[in-house]
């Protein structure tokens, strides 16, 4: 069974401006270093659909969604928050980003492929239900798992979100919801600083200091994540698959490297075979060091594909 590799030329389009990291060459750097490995030919390509406002309605208030659709600038950029700007083409990347999980997760589930990646932007971890934040306007891989919940009709599903950044908005979609285990680490104190305080039961929030490096790493996600989602026995498992807690990343101050990354993608899909039958839907969240994002991305999809 193959990986499936989601990708669409509207997601190039978005823009923030010249000197902006979430930048359209990010996904260049991720599509030329799979080609240059040769990877290409052991995925199965497919387009992002435009997801659409009942789609994103299962994870963002409706009057929220109305507002970005509003917001949609016809030349220049809108802000939305010093950090996060609409361009002409950003509602469009924005709905291909969301579509793209959703048809990962249909992808996977009808058994089409094992598991998927998600090669869209922009980001969405930061997108909480009513607000868009830290270059996020959809939460991608909580539309994704609402769709997993609601239409596919799965009992339990865990999100693992190892970006740099507390993903705020996705514990904002699905804190307190049984039917869910989220399971993170990320750099603190650091941006959203949040994650900390109080966090809702089925959130297993691991915050760690600047200069952590891979060996603490992996050891706080053997001792704290691994225990909790094998006990959990996920029906499918979904990631916020952010790259910038990577050494290179000058972004944020962990030190992880592409064989870290390697890692917990091995530690996830072990675990997606006991209970959820291998799948697995991964999502690009952070990463902003160009070369240091495509080859973690490439080491990332290797052990997903089994190459």
């Amino acid at each position: 069974m193959t990986t499936a590799f989601l990708f669409h030329r509207d997601c190039l389009l978005h823009d923030m401006g010249r000197h902006h990291p979430e930048c359209p060459d990010r996904l260049s750097v991720i599509n030329d270093r799979l080609i240059a490995a040769g990877l290409d030919a052991y995925l199965a390509f497919h387009d992002a659909p435009l997801a659409t406002r009942e789609q994103l309605a299962r994870a963002h208030e409706a009057a929220y969604i109305e507002e970005l659709f509003r917001s949609s600038p016809e030349e220049g950029l809108h802000h939305l928050d010093p950090d996060t700007a609409m361009c002409p083409h950003t509602l469009r990347a924005a709905l291909r980003a969301a579509g793209a999980g959703i048809h990962a997760t249909e992808l996977v589930l009808k058994g089409e492929a094992e598991n998927a990646f998600c090669a869209v932007r922009p980001p969405g971890h930061h997108a909480e239900r009513a607000r868009a934040m830290g270059f996020c306007f959809f939460n991608n891989v909580a539309i994704a798992a609402k769709h997993a919940l609601e239409v596919c009709g799965l009992e339990r599903i865990a999100i693992v979100d190892f970006d740099v950044h507390h993903g705020n908005g996705t514990e904002d979609i699905f804190g307190g919801d049984p039917r869910v285990l989220m399971v993170g680490t990320f750099q603190h104190p650091f941006y959203p600083y949040c994650g900390t305080e109080n966090p809702a039961p089925n959130m297993c929030n691991v915050p760690l200091p600047a200069g952590t490096r891979g060996d603490q790493f992996r050891q706080v996600v053997g001792d704290l994540w691994l225990p909790r989602l094998h006990a959990f026995a996920p029906q499918a498992f979904f990631i916020s698959a952010g790259f910038d807690a990577h050494y290179e990343d000058d972004m944020a101050s962990l030190g992880l490297l592409e064989a870290d990354y390697a890692w917990v993608t091995g530690r996830i899909k072990a675990l997606a075979g006991e209970s959820a039958q291998g799948r697995i839907v991964s999502m690009l969240e952070g990463g902003y060091a160009l070369s240091a994002l495509a080859r973690s991305v490439c080491a990332h999809i290797k052990v997903l594909a089994d190459l």
